[in-house]
């Protein structure tokens, strides 16, 4: 399967307009954004644990990473409330769910191989002191990718000319980037060589974005 595969495109995305998918897996759905491949799959994804929902144990051969959106992600490594960035390279494992259920936003098989890292973060915690109403903090940074977290206040702009590549998400409030208005979970990804220009709505916002990455992108080797 592919979907927005083609990294030299624009794509901006309404996920709260796209309908549930059910997965393999009975209480948990999903909201594909990007992907290359089936099952196994390079792909960024809007998923929905159902209060008591439960995936099957298993090992992440390309690495994960997600963003806790709203509830209470769960494994055999803790708790994570919303607001929570959690990265487990490849060769982690762990059995996920929900008690009380929850939603995140995922991106799977997008990691160096040879990252070991594994990590979860408080984003609000890790934010800096605000400049001209931008405060920022960075989740992570390697070779390939920085990913950050950004608090605006109202009508503040935030601007980036990384190369290789951009993706942000509207993780609440609401944003004008690049001439788009995005309001929350709205998903938004620049090819390489595009800059980018955000500015918050009346009430703020908060995004979360990656640079760098793109050049990268690729279908799983399994």
């Amino acid at each position: 399967m592919e979907l927005n595969a083609d990294f030299s495109q624009k794509v901006v995305v309404d996920t709260d307009g796209l309908e549930w998918q059910a997965s393999p897996m009975k209480g948990v759905d999903r909201r594909m954004l990007d992907r290359i491949g089936d099952e196994v799959a390079r792909a960024t994804t809007i998923v929905r644990y159902a209060p008591g929902s439960q995936f099957s144990a298993h090992t992440h051969g390309g690495g994960e990473e997600f963003i806790v959106l709203d509830g209470v992600f769960q494994d055999e490594h803790g708790d994570y409330p919303a607001g929570t960035y959690v990265r487990n390279p490849p060769t982690t494992s762990h059995k996920p769910g929900s008690e009380a259920g929850c939603t995140i936003f995922v991106k799977l098989w997008q990691f160096d191989m040879d990252d070991r890292t594994q990590f979860h973060k408080d984003m609000e915690a890790e934010l800096g002191a605000p400049e001209n109403g931008v405060a920022t903090a960075i989740l992570h940074r390697d070779t390939r990718e920085t990913v950050t977290f950004s608090s605006l206040e109202g009508g503040a702009t935030m601007t980036s000319d990384a190369t290789g590549g951009t993706e942000l998400l509207v993780i609440s409030g609401t944003a004008t980037v690049n001439g788009d208005a995005l309001k929350q979970h709205a998903w938004l990804r620049l090819p390489d060589g595009t800059a980018l220009t955000a500015t918050a709505g009346a009430e703020g916002a908060r995004l979360w974005m990656k640079t760098g990455h793109l050049p990268y992108a690729k279908a799983p080797q399994v």
